[in-house]
């Protein structure tokens, strides 16, 4: 079952940690975007980045974590505790 994931820390990261972020996961070997990620955005609040994902599965999920939170850690960013909520229905253009 899909999964919607929201990131909301409680101080938003700066793009620059973001654009880090990302740089790192394109270039550490991985695959990028990873299996299971069908959708991601991220959104300017209060002048930081805010992530949320539509993922295949939690496990697909909880299975990038392990290499996702590695970096974060790194690069300064404290992620906070997600929301997870199942999905209900997606419609596309």
């Amino acid at each position: 079952m899909s999964i919607v994931v929201r990131f909301a820390p409680p101080s938003p990261p700066p793009t620059s940690q973001y654009d880090e972020t990302i740089r790192r996961l394109e270039g550490d070997g991985g695959e990028f975007p990873p299996d299971g990620l069908e959708y991601h955005i991220a959104f300017l609040v209060d002048g930081g980045i805010r992530v949320s994902e539509i993922w295949d599965s939690r496990e697909k999920w909880e299975a990038f974590g392990e290499r996702l939170m590695p970096i974060l850690a790194d690069v300064g960013i404290e992620p906070g505790e997600p929301e997870v909520f199942e999905v209900h229905n997606i419609i596309r253009r």
